[in-house]
């Protein structure tokens, strides 16, 4: 098997195959491929190999976004502290919401198939999921994994419910009915948001966990923190760009990150251009994003001025040039 593919940590997937998740067929058909490719439960468990989501594509070659949303909500329901490799010991001595939502930080440690941006505002705090499975329907099964997984977590671990919401962008699946209150609390699911996102309002964000271990936890986190450095070590250039303009794309310029990545402007765009991309498309891209997620709780004006444009008229332009719509038009089409 191939060791890059994206996947899911091995433990939780070995816990969906022992549930009742998936039928006695695709459990077989998934045991079978695993066979196949020289593999089995064990093996991935004591090499810490990611279960490839290629294999769900095979097991279900019609997959479709419903059906993927509700294979996510199955599997959300075996969701254990103990699921997540690394980041466990963390989960369970973590002191607060804040805390627990840290950790999202690291998933790059644990899966390729999604990673997290954070985005605060004086609301608490907004963070986007991203799938990265080049699957449309894979990266929903994905994102609904890991956002019901979250909140069923901070079900267990903080006692009364916190008022974090996972808000899914796209539709909600015609054969939705009941849903289990185990995984998703009432009022915390909300479907065709503009981007999947979990937000945190900023009053939860302090709430205390039940089995908080100040010293355990900053143990960890701090050998987290050296593993993700090394593992950015290896990330692709343009990879690293991306990081870099996150934290403030109004306001990078080329020639700021190539001083941060020590390399000349022309190397830069040397470097860019090998992986099919610019300095202008990959910041554009974040200015994109970053303006459709702080337009949920911001005016047009605030986050004009947060991304670095002169005035809201050059926002307004280059926003409708993105999306077809004005910021005013696309707010109310979210409120």
């Amino acid at each position: 098997m191939n060791l890059d593919d994206v996947g899911v940590p091995p433990l939780a997937f070995v816990q969906m195959l022992e549930s009742q998740a998936l039928d006695p067929d695709a459990v077989a058909q998934l045991r079978n491929i695993m066979a196949r490719e020289g593999t089995d439960e064990a093996t991935l468990i004591r090499r810490d190999i990611q279960a490839p989501l290629r294999w769900f594509r095979e097991v279900y070659p019609d997959l479709e976004i419903d059906r993927a949303t509700l294979l996510g909500f199955a599997f959300a329901r075996q969701a254990q502290v103990t699921s997540f490799g690394p980041l466990s010991v963390p989960l369970v001595s973590a002191g607060s919401v804040a805390e627990i939502v840290e950790l999202l930080t690291y998933l790059p440690l644990i899966t390729t198939a999604i990673n997290a941006q954070f985005r605060p505002s004086d609301q608490g705090l907004t963070v986007e999921l991203l799938g990265h499975t080049s699957d449309p329907a894979l990266d929903c099964l994905a994102v609904t994994y890991t956002g019901l997984a979250l909140l069923r977590l901070l079900n267990m671990l903080v006692g009364d419910a916190p008022t974090v919401t996972l808000h899914l962008g796209w539709p909600a699946p015609v054969a939705l009915n009941d849903l289990d209150e185990d995984v998703v609390p009432p009022g915390r699911l909300f479907f065709d948001a503009p981007k999947s996102y979990l937000h945190v309002p900023v009053d939860t964000l302090d709430d205390v966990c039940r089995f908080s271990d100040p010293l355990a936890y900053r143990l960890v986190i701090a050998q987290l923190k050296r593993a993700l450095d090394e593992r950015r070590g290896a990330t692709s250039f343009s990879e690293k760009v991306r990081r870099l303009l996150e934290k403030d794309p109004g306001r990078r310029s080329s020639q700021w990150v190539a001083d941060e990545l020590a390399v000349s402007t022309s190397t830069l765009k040397r470097r860019l251009s090998e992986e099919g991309t610019t300095f202008r498309e990959l910041r554009e891209s974040c200015l994109r994003e970053s303006a459709m997620m702080l337009l949920l709780t911001r005016s047009a004006s605030q986050v004009a001025t947060e991304l670095g444009y002169g005035d809201l008229t050059n926002f307004s332009h280059a926003f409708k040039r993105w999306t077809g719509r004005s910021p005013s038009a696309y707010r109310l089409s979210k409120h």
